[in-house]
């Protein structure tokens, strides 16, 4: 694949960090794209909770009624680009009355404060990650890591995002894609 291949779209699928990832940020990470063209790409960081920060304390901030809200919902680092804003990646069947973005079968995100006050108010959506801050590539910036053994890419599956534990998604997401963790080379080759 090369870094000008136009046909490559990632949107709703996962981005797995290599085991040599030099970029300590992004180290094990799970990566679910919400946004790839030519201008470059976005996407989520699904399995690094921001310590010490939940969905009750973002809630407070924010002066939203928290309702039946779970206190110990967990607030995800999104990626180290815009941290101050809010993502929220969420299963499809919710839409907001100001914007939602379809990024994948069964699943959309909504970056606007009404998504919270919805699930403040029991309205939300059935499932939901909560993200500060998003990973951004520029133009062909992404497809260049991946041309360089950066990333391997899997479908994104509702059970690894949603339902698998943090410290396990990273092999769950290599799993899907057929691949052993323990046998995973950090050093890739071209054929």
């Amino acid at each position: 694949m090369r870094p000008s291949d136009s046909s490559l779209d990632l949107v709703g699928k996962c981005l797995i960090a290599m085991p040599d990832m030099p970029d300590a940020r992004f180290q094990s990470s799970v990566i679910f794209i919400c946004a790839h063209s030519a201008e470059g790409a976005m996407g989520l960081i699904v399995n690094k909770c921001v310590e010490d920060v939940k969905l009750a304390d973002l809630m407070d901030q924010l002066s939203i009624p928290k309702g039946t809200t779970r206190a110990d919902w967990p607030i995800y680092f999104g990626g180290p680009v815009e941290h101050g804003r809010g993502f929220v990646l969420h299963s499809a069947e919710y839409r907001s009355e100001l914007s939602s973005m379809d990024t994948g079968e069964g699943f959309a995100m909504t970056a606007t404060i009404d998504i919270l006050e919805d699930i403040g108010a029991g309205n939300g959506p059935e499932k939901a990650l909560i993200a500060l801050g998003y990973a951004g590539w520029g133009p062909g910036q992404l497809e260049g890591e991946l041309a360089n053994n950066g990333w391997l890419v899997s479908d994104a599956g509702s059970d690894v995002i949603f339902d698998t534990p943090d410290s396990k998604k990273w092999s769950a997401a290599l799993g899907a894609i057929g691949i052993d963790p323990a046998i995973l080379s950090s050093s890739g080759g071209r054929a």
